[in-house]
């Protein structure tokens, strides 16, 4: 199995996210000056039909060193009220299987759209 370096994993992701982006779920570098690739900023817009329905969250995303071959840390950067959210906005990886129980196929993209999943059941 080929192992692909970190910034063309990041880049690849990048280049999807602009072009196959969806209308409730959006990702992106933070700045497009960090050649490392490291700080990326998510949204999502509340799923119809439930308590976040019409509001706006924005995720920080921290993809460090060891990416893909560990999890990115996340943290919401609005309050939510979701158990696997502590109160400062960090996403409790021992709560959301995905990070908890990480699988280095899985993508920045896939994690946004996990937690616009989770938004739409109840925690």
């Amino acid at each position: 199995m080929c192992t692909v370096p970190r910034n063309f994993r990041l880049l690849d992701e990048l280049e999807k996210a602009e072009k196959e982006g969806r209308a409730d779920v959006s990702i992106g570098l933070e700045n497009y000056d960090d050649i490392m690739l490291s700080h990326w900023t998510g949204t999502i817009i509340g799923p119809m039909g439930t308590v976040f329905e019409g509001r706006i969250y924005q995720l920080k995303l921290y993809a460090n060193d060891k990416y893909p071959l560990h999890p990115p840390e996340v943290r919401f950067f609005n309050k939510v009220n979701m158990t696997s959210v502590l109160g400062d906005g960090r996403v409790d990886p021992r709560k959301i299987a995905v990070l908890g129980q990480w699988n280095p196929s899985t993508t920045l993209i896939k994690i946004m759209v996990l937690f616009l999943v989770f938004l739409s059941q109840k925690d």
